[in-house]
């Protein structure tokens, strides 16, 4: 129930049952705390493993209008109140979430790596700039589709066996005791301010 009423696990467990039902052999993990080069941490929402690579996602239960471009660290929500917010740019956050992962598993192949920012529904995509082709930033109903296209298009770069090893090599990040989830939250609230 705690999920059901929290929009941003709502989002992510709406995201993980959409990739849940995908074919081939893939891995999902939700919530991995993964160690940075300062001693903190970086909480990763969704990762999926797959023979075509490392899908990182990170969801976003917004509403409104979203404005953003890929260079830009900060991206623009407008509500229909003509209230505006200002984020910090998914984009950027997902970068900083490969990064931390890629010096965690020692696997600096970038070709590995997909960068998939999701938002929901009940907001409408408007002026989103990005030109990597590694970087998707879509609405949730889209997933399905993009990422069939992506599998489809994209070259099997692990086997089954090194899919199935690197689940285990991560299986130590999901499992965050609440020192580590705190000592997060901790950590990211003192940045906002």
């Amino acid at each position: 129930m705690k999920t059901i009423f929290d929009k941003g696990n709502y989002g992510e467990f709406l995201t993980f049952a959409y990739l849940e039902k995908l074919d081939g052999h893939h891995r999902l993990m939700t919530n991995l705390y993964i160690p940075k080069k300062d001693g903190s941490t970086t909480e990763i929402d969704l990762i999926m493993l797959s023979q075509t690579g490392i899908y990182v996602f990170e969801s976003k239960n917004y509403g409104g209008w979203i404005f953003g471009d890929e260079s830009s660290k900060n991206w623009m929500q407008i509500l229909e109140n003509k209230q505006k917010n200002q984020f910090f740019s998914p984009v950027w956050q997902n970068k900083g979430h490969i990064s931390a992962l890629k010096s965690a598993i020692e696997l600096d192949n970038d070709s590995l790596y997909k960068s998939y920012i999701i938002f929901s529904e009940r907001c409408t995509l408007k002026n989103i700039k990005v030109t990597s082709p590694s970087v998707k930033v879509i609405k949730r109903n889209a997933l399905i589709k993009t990422i069939k296209k992506d599998i489809e298009s994209s070259s099997n770069l692990m086997t089954i066996e090194e899919v199935d090893q690197l689940y285990l090599k991560l299986q130590r990040y999901a499992r965050a005791d609440e020192t580590v989830k705190k000592a997060h939250i901790d950590n990211v609230q003192t940045k906002k301010f």
